[in-house]
């Protein structure tokens, strides 16, 4: 393959853009913004004719936009082009789609049982994305990634400028992902051409407040005070209560056993350390 077509241009694309645009000739990344140029990257906007006509071709397509109340914001659209193009796709959705283990440890095989709208929609968007790639005869990789951090997005800048929050609810686990390991996922996939489903998570689940006590003990602050979940919760929006909704320990034993990924940064301390390190949570380091 030659290109890469990220649909969405988002902080995971240009995370595996910073990365891999050096193993492909073109990279073309869709911006709501318009045309231009990003580093390596061509930006076109969603609706360019160009964009449809790159598609139809043979590419990697990376698709990262999370669907909305219509659905899936570029299948409708493009679908007859990826259809008439070749080449791996991978998509990236999220451990969200389980709903709530009550704490258990669930993997690839457990039933996706999410309830809230937000979730339902990337079952469905995950279902129609296999779909296409079965009648194109593509292989479609879903990656559901875990809580998503990295430079300039992480509890050491949160920590730093005031912003964080430690809210403890007994029992609650999150899983959480590293981009850089997201990354390293999505080019095994498209160099594996991998048809299926990944768990794209670390290896240690852990309350809320344990990432940011160590990005507060790394920064040499004070820890955020912790608060009951049921003291905060009143003032949280609806979307701040879904994510407090399901708890889950999720495994990630597919992503080592079939796309040969072993973390960089297995847990939320080494990818703390490690962005620490690179100067997070000094002044100016948000995203």
């Amino acid at each position: 393959m030659t290109t890469l077509i990220c649909l969405g241009y988002g902080f995971c694309a240009r995370g595996y853009a910073a990365l891999f645009a050096g193993h492909f000739s073109r990279v073309l990344g869709t911006s709501r913004q318009g045309a231009g140029a990003q580093g390596p990257v061509e930006l076109l906007a969603p609706d360019s004719p160009g964009l449809a006509a790159a598609i139809s071709g043979e590419a990697a397509v990376l698709a990262s936009a999370a669907p909305g109340e219509a659905g899936d914001p570029f299948l409708p659209a493009l679908a007859g082009a990826l259809e008439r193009g070749s080449g791996p796709i991978v998509y990236l959705s999220t451990i969200g789609v389980y709903g709530d283990s009550a704490g258990a440890w669930i993997d690839e095989s457990a039933p996706l049982a999410a309830a809230k709208p937000r979730a339902s929609r990337r079952i469905e968007a995950e279902a129609a994305w296999r779909a296409l790639g079965a009648r194109a005869g593509r292989p479609v990789a879903i990656l559901r990634l875990g809580g998503i951090y990295g430079p300039g997005r992480n509890a050491l800048v949160d920590v730093a400028d005031g912003s964080a929050r430690c809210i403890e609810r007994d029992g609650q686990m999150f899983n959480r992902i590293h981009v850089d390991d997201i990354a390293r996922t999505i080019d095994a996939a498209f160099r594996l051409g991998f048809d299926g489903v990944v768990n794209v998570v670390d290896d240690e689940p852990s309350p809320a407040c344990a990432p940011v006590r160590h990005a507060a003990r790394l920064l040499g602050r004070p820890e955020p005070v912790a608060v009951p979940f049921a003291q905060a919760a009143p003032a949280m929006s609806a979307m701040a209560l879904s994510f407090w909704a399901d708890n889950r320990r999720v495994r990630n034993a597919r992503l080592r056993r079939e796309l040969g990924v072993d973390l960089a940064f297995p847990s939320y301390r080494e990818g703390l350390d490690a962005l620490f390190a690179q100067g997070e949570g000094s002044a100016g380091t948000r995203d």
